[in-house]
């Protein structure tokens, strides 16, 4: 049974139809408002306090950080009628609320296409002008296309696939995909845009960043543009469901820090990696899994360099 949470509701943004809000955990232990903030964004499906390791590491945390959880236009069953690009916009509307009301550093983290939005939001259009982050944590990076391959009848999987991309030739790329098409294996709308944008076989998809399938010249415009002022922590659930048991994750995990070290990103190599045991977001694993994975993020906060100066939009000062 899910405990009840004890926190502060955020409206980060209140403008026309947008309205958004984050939840910050906040810690008994001390009354100090911390400066220090996790940022944590959910998959396909989830908000607030439905991925149940966040409250674990919110807990764990010192008294100079707390946790949020950012409800996103995406967030529940609303993914399919939007984008990465959007949920990029979206955060950053929200770390510019924050980076007016603390003064310390700000750390993204992602669990499943949580992680999609980190790196679109550190590496996508438009990046330059996005406030700064301190660092991001991805967990459970996997791709959406290979796990509907898995899930999916092959015939059903390419017939979805092929009216999803006649909708877009015709110009209908933001109508609904009828639930024929794709056997309603996602019990939620979904465009014919952002179908394709999941689970295209031409290996196109904006949301396909983590299939074990991709060319090192894909990965360079995503792992390859990663900054050395937002250090990267990656950790892959040993024993994910949605992956298939033919990837190789090390190998996987490799290959991204091989791209990622071609560039000028960084990588916590010494906490980042595959968390043996681990499920997908953790919901039914036992505590030494868990403690491992709170281990893990605690230690790449701590690493973290010191704050740059920042102006008031929360970007480094040249």
């Amino acid at each position: 049974m899910a405990v009840p949470r004890k926190g502060l509701v955020h409206l980060y943004k209140n403008k026309g139809w947008d309205r958004l809000t984050a939840f910050e955990h906040t810690p008994s232990s001390t009354s100090t408002p911390s400066q220090n903030l996790l940022i944590f964004i959910g998959g396909l499906f989830d908000g607030l306090l439905t991925v149940p390791y966040t409250s674990i590491i919110s807990d764990a945390l010192p008294p100079s950080w707390t946790l949020a959880e950012v409800r996103l236009s995406s967030s529940y069953t609303g993914w399919g009628t939007v984008s990465l690009q959007k949920d990029a916009s979206e955060l950053s509307d929200c770390i510019s609320y924050f980076r007016g009301i603390k003064t310390g550093k700000i750390v993204l983290m992602g669990n499943s296409t949580g992680c999609q939005d980190i790196i679109e939001y550190l590496t996508g259009a438009g990046h330059e002008n996005r406030p700064s982050i301190e660092g991001g944590i991805i967990q459970a990076p996997v791709s959406d296309r290979e796990a509907l391959v898995m899930m999916m009848d092959p015939d059903l999987y390419r017939n979805s696939c092929l009216a999803a991309q006649k909708m877009v030739d015709e110009g209908n790329g933001e109508e609904i995909l009828p639930k024929k098409e794709t056997g309603n294996v996602f019990p939620a709308p979904c465009t014919a845009k952002r179908w394709l944008s999941l689970a295209s076989p031409n290996h196109d998809g904006d949301d396909d960043f983590f299939s074990s399938d991709l060319s090192d010249e894909q990965l360079g415009k995503t792992f390859g543009r990663l900054k050395k002022r937002s250090p990267l922590c990656v950790l892959i659930s040993d024993k994910d469901e949605h992956v298939p048991k033919s990837v190789n994750k090390k190998g996987l995990f490799e290959r991204w820090m091989g791209i990622v070290k071609r560039g000028e990103g960084i990588v916590d190599e010494v906490h980042s990696g595959v968390v043996h045991g681990a499920s997908h977001n953790l919901g039914k694993d036992g505590e030494e899994i868990v403690g491992e994975l709170v281990r893990r993020v605690l230690g790449f906060l701590e690493g973290l360099p010191e704050k740059e100066s920042m102006n008031k939009h929360g970007d480094e000062k040249l």
